[in-house]
């Protein structure tokens, strides 16, 4: 039996399951947290985006369909078996117009390992303020000076009055797993 680890609530969830579906596996999601496939040795368990590595790296899940920017930001090592057409965004810097020096600032993000990377690449000495959601408020609150977060369209940082000063990373969902020779057996027997 063959565990994949997806997404449970938020953007990867629903085109996690139509790419297996599109894959060949049958399942009927009742909104239980482990489906079985009708036809295949395969369990789907849902769990906690940035979980799903770690389900990966204690060998609870053969496969994990995750973003790119979850492995960057844990530092996972985990194979990426397939790259995935869903899930595209990017990790940015962004400031408030007017703003283009990030040294002694303070920066709000949910990514402080993958800001931190950033911040020693470019040399650039600021704090950075780590907060799990709602980013792209923080400078007009008064908490940082400028934020680093994942965009897919921009739409949500105009809305706050900031521009992408720098990309960090472009990112995707990708299937990761312990073998690729596994997930072809698996898609072979269907």
């Amino acid at each position: 039996m063959f565990r994949i680890a997806i997404q449970s609530k938020g953007r990867l969830c629903e085109p996690s399951l139509k790419f297996l579906r599109s894959s060949g596996f049958q399942f009927e999601f009742n909104n239980e947290l482990i489906l079985k496939c009708k036809n295949a040795d395969l369990e789907i368990i849902f769990v906690r985006n940035g979980d799903i590595p770690i389900y990966l790296e204690q060998a609870v899940a053969d496969f994990g369909i995750v973003g790119k920017n979850v492995l960057y930001e844990g530092n996972y090592s985990l194979s990426v078996l397939k790259e995935l057409d869903f899930g595209i965004c990017s990790l940015v810097i962004a400031a408030p117009e007017g703003k283009e020096d990030l040294d002694g600032e303070r920066i709000a993000t949910s990514y402080p390992n993958s800001l931190k990377k950033y911040l020693v690449k470019k040399k650039i000495n600021a704090s950075i303020i780590k907060i799990d959601g709602s980013v792209e408020v923080s400078p007009r609150l008064g908490l940082a000076d400028a934020i680093c977060d994942i965009t897919q369209s921009g739409k949500t940082l105009e809305e706050n009055r900031l521009k992408i000063l720098d990309k960090i990373l472009d990112s995707n969902a990708v299937l990761v797993g312990k073998s690729k020779s596994d997930w072809d057996k698996l898609i072979k027997s269907l």
